[in-house]
């Protein structure tokens, strides 16, 4: 029976309390359970990302592949449906899915992520091309960014109360005529919906392939502002901020062959979130202080400088 790495144990029973510590209690049983039924044994260190445990196992049917199981929580249900949405094109294939367990048995990629390729410009047109492969039709039943566009607009005017002068009028007004104009039609395709470095692995089949969708149906340009919040960092130590990300999000578009001022329209609104949301909860690596100040500072900077 495997060992559950003891972060993980942690960091989910922190987060998620009781339910979590029984999760956790019940998650070798269930993991033994799922080897069975799908023919697989182990094949490596047992990993883990922030909500899931991935077991690299091997089994009659297919190649190297992973076992996954998260911990139940809405923003997990429709990971299976992008997988077989796509079919292998982009992203790495399904074998198998137990939707009851939040479990599934997917195509085995390398752990080096695009994030460790060290070329920011790489990482830009990578996500662009995969961007664009994973824009396919959207099956039916799957959740609409269209249908968050109200409470997007809503979010932007509490914090733009709350946070009064945060960031100058004609920047908030720039991001709400994004959500009004762009948000209420957006077209019927996939979109990964957090598309970032880390979640584009090496891989053997394809060079680069998509990980941990949320099964998002939308813009594609979307995505595009997902990329910019997380490669912050690559702009905080540039001698023009605004010039560089104002290239990064064409390269992104050219590469995914999407309209720029849309891609551009899409990340103004994520900055302008990540200033809100820095000011209100701060990140992950920075929860106070200088170097929050610093980030706060360059998502406001960003902000204004994508603003038309």
């Amino acid at each position: 029976m495997i060992a559950i790495p003891h972060e993980f144990e942690q960091s989910t029973v922190a987060r998620e309390g009781e339910k979590g510590a029984a999760w956790v209690a019940e998650l070798p049983f269930l993991v033994e359970e799922l080897l069975g039924r799908w023919e697989c044994v182990p094949d490596g260190d047992v990993l883990h990302g922030g909500v899931g445990l991935v077991v690299p196992v091997r089994g009659a049917g297919h190649g190297p592949a992973v076992l996954k199981v998260s911990f139940p929580h809405p923003g997990n249900v429709h990971e299976p449906h992008a997988f077989a949405a796509w079919g292998g094109h982009g992203a790495v294939r399904l074998y198998a899915r137990d939707d009851a367990r939040f479990a599934m048995l997917l195509e085995r990629a390398h752990t080096d992520t695009l994030a460790e390729c060290g070329d920011p410009d790489e990482m830009v047109v990578v996500a662009g091309r995969i961007s664009r492969r994973l824009a396919v039709p959207a099956p039916s039943g799957l959740p609409r960014q269209s249908e968050r566009a109200a409470e997007w607009e809503r979010r932007l005017l509490v914090d733009a109360e709350e946070f009064e002068g945060a960031l100058p009028r004609r920047v908030l007004e720039a991001a709400l005529a994004t959500v009004r104009e762009l948000g209420p039609g957006q077209p019927d395709v996939m979109i990964h919906g957090d598309l970032h470095p880390r979640n584009i692995l090496r891989a053997d089949r394809e060079p680069w392939l998509a990980v941990d969708p949320k099964g998002y149906v939308g813009d594609p340009a979307w995505d595009g502002g997902t990329l910019l919040k997380s490669m912050g960092l690559v702009f905080i130590g540039v001698d023009d901020p605004g010039k560089e990300v104002h290239r990064a999000l064409d390269l992104f578009a050219d590469a995914a062959e999407l309209d720029p001022v849309r891609v551009r329209r899409w990340g103004q609104l994520h900055a302008v979130e990540a200033a809100y949301w820095a000011r209100r909860h701060g990140f992950r690596r920075a929860r106070g202080g200088p170097e929050l100040d610093r980030l706060t500072a360059l998502a406001e900077h960003l902000a204004q400088a994508l603003t038309a």
